[in-house]
């Protein structure tokens, strides 16, 4: 068996070994695994049923991780994106009014756009047309936006009466919970303790409990009935697919998950020192992005937890596949995972954005026509709610910048079409 698996996930030319590999999965998904409720909870705000939505988080995962796994061969660990499920829930859905079914068609539609991209040439093209200051943008807007939805999913920052936000009451039980959980998670996450997001979870759930946050009936019976728990499988419709506002979704979503990718794979592959595996890594990402349409979740993206994996000597795909089986497993607790409230989810958004904020430092902030555009970015995706929006405003500001100073042949004529196309979506947001 592992003679095979040596030959097959080439351990050997890699320097690592079965044992190494295995390990370097289980870290890697005690690290990621919270994603189970975190993602299945954005997404039933869109109206999508829990149950489902956790079901459908758990499946898309596994495929990932294998796809990953088997024909990218790398240890990159394929789960719902954060900021992208926002972008679906808070943006595609209540904001610009799509059914979550016809939110799903989105997904499926850009993720066949994402695919043609990954397999061909187009994905260098892309790639190299971004600046590195949007691309770094993209992430700390992301980051922002989480912070946000944290900071408001725990009650800490509400609705003001004399202002846009204000301080949630610290008095309420739901935000105390949040605050003392925030607290635990931070130490944890700090000391870098093994599986500290996890353990964030359980110790969450607990302190909500003792705040009689909790419903214990969630426990009782079977858990998942089978006609809920497969309600959003293959639930797509195209009924919509000839209005403007599902292309301008379209679109929109596409852009996010191609840039974002692109990033995210690039910089993991240069971390394990394998720049060759990008290739199939990003075409793995591609096709588990299009098939999370089909199980029923927002898209599919290689996660920043991935790292975690890699730091452990995680070097092949057998990581990948490990975390891909391990979440296979999880299904069987899916009644426990109901039971997490959203005090115990909000810290985990917060820190996940406050370490996507970081990458801010990665900006030239001398150069005004790189550091704008880019600021612009940060700052409208959690202004507005809307990612697409932040990048939209972003990509069409850093042209006209650079053509008002003259420096016009720095901009490649493929980001001038992305700018364009940007301008042409919010033409078509006005008219209609």
């Amino acid at each position: 068996m592992s003679n095979w698996m040596d030959r097959f996930f080439g351990l050997q030319m890699n320097e690592t070994t079965v044992k190494r590999e295995m390990s370097a999965g289980v870290i890697g998904f005690f690290t990621v695994v919270y994603i189970i409720a975190v993602n299945s909870l954005i997404l039933s705000e869109s109206g999508m049923p829990l149950e489902a939505a956790i079901i459908a988080t758990i499946a898309a995962s596994v495929f990932g991780c294998l796809v990953m796994g088997f024909w990218g061969n790398t240890p990159i660990l394929l789960v719902p994106g954060m900021g992208i499920n926002a972008l679906f829930s808070y943006t595609m859905v209540q904001s610009m009014g799509l059914s979550w079914p016809e939110a799903l068609t989105v997904v499926f539609v850009s993720g066949i756009i994402f695919v043609i991209i990954a397999f061909t040439r187009l994905a260098k093209m892309l790639s190299a047309a971004v600046p590195y200051s949007l691309k770094e943008a993209i992430t700390v807007g992301l980051g922002l936006f989480l912070m946000l939805i944290g900071l408001e999913k725990g009650g800490i920052v509400v609705n003001g009466s004399n202002s846009i936000l204000a301080l949630g009451s610290l008095g309420e039980a739901h935000v105390l919970a949040t605050v003392l959980t925030f607290v635990v998670a931070i130490v944890l996450f700090i000391r870098n303790v093994p599986g500290n997001f996890l353990i964030t979870i359980v110790l969450g759930t607990v302190i909500a409990s003792f705040f009689g946050l909790i419903d214990p009936s969630g426990m009782s019976g079977s858990g998942v009935e089978l006609s809920e728990a497969f309600a959003v499988f293959g639930a797509m419709t195209f009924d919509g697919i000839l209005s403007m506002t599902f292309w301008i979704a379209v679109f929109s979503l596409t852009m996010v998950i191609v840039f974002e990718n692109i990033g995210t794979v690039q910089g993991q592959v240069s971390f394990i020192e394998r720049p060759q595996k990008f290739g199939r890594a990003f075409q793995a990402t591609s096709v588990s992005a299009m098939a999370s349409g089909i199980f029923g979740t927002s898209p599919t993206v290689a996660s920043a937890e991935s790292a975690s994996a890699m730091a452990a000597g995680g070097r092949t795909g057998l990581t990948a596949v490990t975390t891909g089986l391990l979440f296979l497993v999880s299904v069987f607790f899916i009644p426990v995972i109901k039971l997490i409230p959203d005090s115990a989810i909000a810290p985990i958004l917060i820190i996940v954005g406050g370490l996507m904020l970081q990458n801010i430092r990665n900006l030239d902030m001398k150069d005004m026509s790189e550091s704008f555009p880019a600021l612009f970015i940060i700052a409208l995706i959690p202004f507005t709610y809307s990612i697409a929006d932040g990048i939209a405003i972003g990509f069409i500001l850093y042209p006209v910048l650079k053509i008002a100073i003259g420096k016009w042949r720095e901009v490649s004529m493929t980001l001038y079409i992305i700018a364009g196309l940007f301008l042409v979506n919010f033409v078509f947001h006005v008219i209609s």
